[in-house]
């Protein structure tokens, strides 16, 4: 597994690959599947780093206080 980076950059050509369309079916089928896998790759890696992010949040005593990452369309 690359870096996040590099997994989305090969995720994009083969993007750009499969949607030009010129390639023999096993070909796309092998690149697809490949796809497949770095999508994966860059999904685990983006909720890796989900658990790691941490917010600061201000208290109404004017404190600093640190409060795990929640995404906006998940409940606390």
């Amino acid at each position: 597994m690359g870096t996040f980076e590099e997994s989305l950059k090969k995720l994009e050509g083969i993007v750009a690959q499969l949607e030009r369309g010129d390639l023999p079916l096993e070909d796309s089928i092998r690149i697809f599947e490949e796809g497949v896998r770095l999508s994966a790759d860059c999904k685990k890696q983006l909720e890796e780093a989900e658990g790691k992010v941490e917010i600061l949040v201000k208290k109404r005593d004017g404190s600093m206080s640190k409060e795990p990452f929640a995404p906006l369309n998940t409940p606390k």
